[in-house]
C-alpha cells in the first residue's frame, strides 16, 4: 500500500489484478509478427540449428514494440481530444476519453508485461521516487536542482 496526501493508504493490487486481466487479450505473438514483418527467413529453423538465439532477458521485444508505438498512438488520441476541446471549443466527450485513457493504461500493462514488471512495482517506484525528490510535497527549487542521479 502507498500513502498519499490526500487519502491515506492506497492498495496498488488491483493494479496487478488489473495488468493480469488486461493481457487475456495479449496473445503474446508480438515479438513473431515482428520478427516475420523483419525477416522474411524461417525463424523456427534459424532457432532450430543454432543459428540465432532468443533473448537471454526473456523480454518480449514485440510486445515492447507495440506498447511504445501503441502508447504514442493513444496518447496522441487522447491529446487531441483535449486540444480540440480547448482550443477548437468542441465539447469534451468524456465517456470517450474515458475510453481513450483506458487504452493508455492497456498499453502500459503491455509493456510491463513485455519487461516482466508488474505495475504494483511500477507504481511503487514511482512513488517512492517522488517521495525522495520532493519529501515536503513538490516544489519548483527542487524540480529544478535536483540531486545527482535523480531521474
Amino acid at each position: 500500500q502507498v500513502e498519499t496526501e490526500t487519502n491515506g493508504a492506497v492498495d496498488l493490487s488491483a493494479f496487478c489484478e488489473y495488468q493480469k486481466l488486461a493481457m487475456r487479450t495479449n496473445d503474446g505473438k508480438t515479438t513473431k509478427r515482428l520478427l516475420e514483418c523483419m525477416l522474411t527467413c524461417d525463424m523456427e529453423y534459424l532457432l532450430s540449428q543454432n543459428l540465432v538465439y532468443e533473448d537471454e532477458q526473456h523480454l518480449d521485444l514485440g510486445g515492447i514494440f507495440n506498447a511504445c508505438l501503441g502508447l504514442s498512438g493513444e496518447v496522441g488520441e487522447f491529446n487531441d481530444m483535449i486540444k480540440k476541446w480547448v482550443f477548437h471549443e468542441k465539447e469534451l466527450d468524456m465517456e470517450h476519453a474515458k475510453k481513450e485513457m483506458g487504452d493508455v493504461l492497456w498499453y502500459v500493462a503491455m509493456m510491463c508485461e513485455s519487461f516482466g514488471w508488474n505495475m504494483e512495482d511500477v507504481m511503487q517506484t514511482n512513488i517512492d521516487k517522488l517521495k525522495a525528490r520532493y519529501p515536503e510535497g513538490f516544489s519548483a527549487d527542487r524540480s529544478l536542482h535536483r540531486a545527482e542521479g535523480d531521474v
